[in-house]
């Protein structure tokens, strides 16, 4: 089935579950983007039980919602709302996010005259000045959130439906994370190009919950399973052999197992008592000294 873009070159797919603080600066921003554009602003909600869709009801945009909550996952809502998207360009926004105007205008000139371009992304201003999740996020300084052509566009980013469309869908409905990943290896496989820009396009407020509270949402809503779930899906693909590339947590996972597997032969070892001891409490420290070293470099850096 063909789409008409007439009148129609932006989309912006805002995915939300439970964002009645946020949703109405969200809608408004996206509003605000896609005006010069003649675009279009859908949500994807995922079942939210408050005041979410009730509230983006107020603004004249389009509305899909989950079915079943049963489904709900990270991987399922920016596919429900690009099934409902008509634009030429989608861009993908969280409902905990607002849009910057300077952005789209750039991202789509890039995309214009760079044919090769599937997505642009551009930097992200966090405005949560107290999650330590978000804090690391921004000192760590990851290469794919600096600008230049990168290997994802995490946090969000404009794709070109073509290059999508390429691809087979936007994102998979059964990944409870590492879905915009997913996108990114699927469209380069297929020879499309990833860049970010200097401009920044979104502020992003996050959740405010202290580390445990985040780390238990996250397995109880199965955020963990995400990492196997996109292994098992990209297994036999073109695209199996850049998801172990990029995903730095398998080196981490596999160190981890290392580690614990000559911990476990250090003390099951015949060698004198003593010696076996400190060589255990040393490799048993270890990960600590180095993690500390590292972080006063980086401060000193």
């Amino acid at each position: 089935m063909s789409i008409s873009f007439a009148g129609c070159r932006v989309s912006v797919v805002i995915k939300a579950l439970n964002e009645e603080k946020r949703i109405a600066t969200a809608v408004e921003s996206a509003l605000a983007a896609v005006q010069p554009f003649g675009g279009e602003v859908v949500l994807a909600d995922s079942c939210s039980t408050d005041r979410t869709v009730e509230i983006a009801s107020a603004f004249p945009i389009q509305i899909a919602q989950l079915a079943n909550p049963q489904e709900r996952c990270c991987g399922i809502g920016p596919q429900l709302g690009y099934q409902h998207t008509r634009g030429e360009y989608v861009y993908i926004l969280d409902g905990d996010m607002e849009m910057l105007p300077g952005f789209l205008p750039q991202a789509i000139a890039l995309m214009e005259a760079h044919p090769e371009v599937a997505g642009v992304g551009g930097l992200v201003v966090e405005m949560n000045t107290t999650s330590l999740e978000y804090l690391a996020r921004v000192e760590r300084g990851t290469a794919h959130m600096q600008a230049g052509e990168v290997d994802r566009l995490d946090m969000g980013g404009l794709y070109r439906r073509a290059a999508v469309d390429q691809a087979g869908y936007f994102s998979d409905r059964n990944l409870h994370s590492y879905e915009e990943f997913d996108l990114a290896i699927r469209l380069r496989a297929k020879g499309w190009k990833l860049q970010r820009i200097s401009e920044a396009a979104v502020r992003h407020h996050g959740h405010d919950a202290p580390p445990y509270q985040l780390l238990m949402r996250r397995w109880r809503s199965r955020y963990i399973d995400g990492l196997g779930e996109l292994l098992r899906g990209a297994w036999g693909q073109r695209h199996f052999a850049m998801a172990l590339q990029g995903l730095r947590e398998l080196r981490i996972y596999a160190a981890v197992i290392v580690w614990w597997l000559v911990l476990l032969s250090i003390s099951l070892l015949s060698a004198p008592y003593p010696r076996a001891m400190w060589a255990f409490l040393i490799l048993f420290v270890a990960p600590v000294g180095l993690m500390t070293v590292r972080r006063l470099c980086d401060s000193v850096g």
